[in-house]
């Protein structure tokens, strides 16, 4: 997910811009990978490429599959490399360093004893994100340590750890509680009775406290996380820490077994996989990670039943509909608007633009999901679906053709409905932003117009900025040397000023010399 409003917009333009990234980077999935992938704390690595104007370099490379960023995990390799029996060793070392000072069974274990002490005894260090036994007590005496942690903190830890907000890595932004609510209620409905919540902690806690505060409920859920701080909060059977970026569960078999038995209860009925993944994740692996969880659900089901599919919630932005429905063709994107607790962009209830892009992309039918009315939301009965207020129905499309919650308006040159913002362009023959670079075709590059590449690696962004580093220094070289000039000016007047000044102090010691001889 993202923060900032700068960093959105580049998500957008990648969301829109097909299977390459804007980094031009691209990851690889081999057929038939002769070696598996190396390890780095994160699990198994992702195989790269770097795409220069649509042409792949010759060699390829593996990075951390979960952190986009190489300030977080650093770990790179060449596929071709040959690593010495010491590096490997040192790899291994650093890749044990990196993992939680507690295991599994050991977080279970605490969390035991934990709940048995009286309320007065249950501290929560907020520095650390750990709870304390009474044994631990005087290692935290110096640290913010909170008391009395209710049952019902231990219900919500979500609202008790500090989340995690990197952007490119494990962002936490979790989900409102109008969201929350709206996704339990519709489970019923559906006639779903166990939700696998990768990635949605929060949804997991809703559906434990509500099962066990009501006797009618039913459901239960499984929490497929990477942080694992939620390891001290849960049993190994409701919890498994688990990278979604590369099907990669941290605590062996012995999880992946839990998961397992988790989708294939019942022959694999009434069970449904919830996923909200960090928005500056690449789609592709996330894509291939959520076909593995399918493939396991459905070895539970019989040949009678091979026709039918997993349900699945991918929550996530609207501009990303074409590259997962390029995955998962039938999958379709619910008007609803998912929003966040502690995200400043992302709130239900504001409009334009400002309104919160995140949606729900499913394959179950749009016309079983009601949408509440009490929000706006009403059904299209040409559409068969729900959808937002402002999402008018368009005799020429025959759709609700609105994406992001805006009336779009019907282009008869298009044939299509576009954005309100968007102008019809004779010159470039399609609708696009009034201040649009003209004659970018819709495939390929916007700047220079070539099919073969896209904007980020455009060789004219390079050439421009060469120009411009070129201006920007001969502009600084200039204003160092009027600087230096006009420095140069002062230091000479001041010394013409101070030999003025010594000359007529000279000449009046003389005057006043003849005065007083005569």
């Amino acid at each position: 997910m993202a923060a900032p409003r700068d960093w959105l917009g580049a998500v957008e333009e990648e969301g829109n811009s097909g299977l390459q990234g804007s980094s031009g980077v691209e990851v690889v999935f081999p057929s038939d990978p002769a070696t598996p992938a190396p390890l780095c704390p994160h699990g198994p690595t992702l195989l790269f490429v770097k795409v220069n104007q649509g042409k792949e370099e010759s060699r390829r490379f593996y990075a951390c599959s979960a952190c986009r960023d190489r300030k977080d995990c650093n770990f790179f390799q060449w596929e071709d490399e040959k690593l010495s029996e010491a590096r490997l060793a040192a790899r291994e070392a650093h890749n044990r360093r990196c993992q939680p000072p507690l295991s599994r069974t050991q977080c279970a274990e605490r969390y035991l004893k934990f709940i048995e002490l009286p309320l007065a005894e249950r501290k929560f260090c907020q520095r650390c994100q750990q709870l304390l036994l009474p044994d631990d007590w005087e290692k935290h005496r110096e640290h913010w340590v909170v008391g009395n942690i209710s049952a019902g903190q231990l219900g919500r830890p979500s609202q008790l750890l500090r989340p995690l907000e990197n952007k490119k890595t494990n962002a936490q932004y979790l989900f409102a509680e109008r969201t929350c609510h709206f996704l339990v209620d519709l489970l019923p409905a559906l006639g779903l009775t166990r939700v696998l919540c990768v990635g949605t902690p929060r949804l997991h806690e809703l559906i434990r406290l509500k099962a066990s505060g009501d006797e009618k409920s039913n459901i239960k859920s499984l929490l497929l996380d990477i942080d694992f701080r939620y390891s001290q909060f849960y049993m190994e059977d409701s919890f498994c820490r688990y990278n979604m970026f590369n099907h990669h569960f941290f605590d062996g078999k012995a999880a992946l077994e839990v998961c397992r038995t988790f989708l294939q209860e019942d022959k694999g009925e009434g069970v449904i996989m919830v996923t909200d993944p960090p928005f500056g994740g690449l789609v592709e692996p996330l894509a291939v990670t959520f076909k593995k969880l399918i493939a396991m659900w459905k070895e539970g089901q019989s040949q009678d039943s091979s026709h039918k599919e997993l349900p699945v919630f991918w929550i996530f932005p609207y501009f990303f509909e074409s590259r997962i429905r390029q995955f998962f063709p039938s999958f379709c994107m619910l008007d609803y608007q998912v929003d966040y607790d502690n995200h400043a962009l992302y709130k239900h209830g504001k409009t334009g633009r400002k309104q919160s892009p995140v949606r729900i992309f499913t394959n179950i039918p749009p016309s079983k999901i009601i949408l509440p009315s009490e929000e706006g939301y009403r059904f299209c009965p040409l559409c068969q679906r729900y959808v937002s207020l402002e999402n008018q129905h368009c005799e020429h499309c025959n759709s609700c053709t609105s994406k992001d919650g805006r009336k779009w308006n019907h282009c008869f040159l298009c044939k299509k409905c576009v954005k309100p913002s968007w102008i019809h362009c004779s010159l470039c023959g399609h609708c696009a932003l009034p201040d649009h670079s003209c004659g970018a075709p819709k495939d390929g590059c916007f700047i220079c117009g070539e099919l073969d590449h896209k904007r980020s690696t455009c060789p004219q962004i390079t050439a421009s900025k060469k120009v411009i580093n070129t201006f920007f220094f001969r502009a600084v070289r200039k204003q160092k040397q009027r600087k230096s000039k006009k420095t140069k000016m002062e230091t000479v007047k001041e010394q013409s000023m101070n030999h003025t000044s010594v000359t007529r102090k000279k000449k009046r010691r003389e005057r006043a010399h003849q005065y007083l001889c005569s």
